[in-house]
């Protein structure tokens, strides 16, 4: 069996434009939401006790039941707004 190598001159590569999903905008967003969910993230941990039998009581503390979720809440809506987020230069 012979192979057929069609060659066409016209068949040259695209050149690849430089078009990204995201603009640089999205990308600031985008950082800043996780900034924020990590700095949530790393006030929620903590608060536990070594010895079982002692009741730590700052387990129950204002930053891990208002603060840390208001600010995991706050990243969450940040990292929604950069992905939805478009810029007045391409909606044209």
């Amino acid at each position: 069996m012979s192979k057929n190598n069609t060659t066409n001159k016209n068949n040259t590569p695209e050149p690849q434009s430089e078009n990204f999903v995201f603009g640089t905008m999205n990308y600031i967003l985008l950082g800043i939401g996780i900034v924020l969910l990590g700095l949530g993230y790393i006030l929620l941990c903590g608060g536990g006790s070594d010895d079982p039998n002692v009741f730590n009581p700052a387990m129950f503390d204002n930053r891990r039941l208002v603060v840390a979720p208001l600010f995991i809440v706050i990243g969450l809506v940040v990292e929604i707004c950069a992905i939805m987020f478009r810029s007045k230069k391409d909606k044209k």
